[in-house]
């Protein structure tokens, strides 16, 4: 029997820095929310909504970010 195809998701990577200097690398943000005319903005926003997650799951405060730009660039 054949398998029906699965829905792929693309994902933009992005490098992140925050406020106390560590860095992050290779954060996945859905390509979907991103383009238009805010650019990469949205891009900061879910990646603080992860920073919360994270967080939430290990009890320390989300850092704030510094920067954020792509990966590879």
């Amino acid at each position: 029997m054949a398998k029906k195809p699965t829905a792929r998701s693309e994902f933009v990577m992005f490098d992140i820095i925050y406020e106390d200097g560590s860095q992050r690398s290779n954060r996945k943000v859905d390509a979907s929310l991103l383009g238009g005319l805010d650019g990469d903005e949205p891009a900061k926003a879910a990646i603080e909504e992860q920073d919360r997650a994270i967080s939430e799951k290990s009890g320390l405060p989300p850092l704030a970010i510094k920067t954020i730009k792509r990966s590879g660039k």
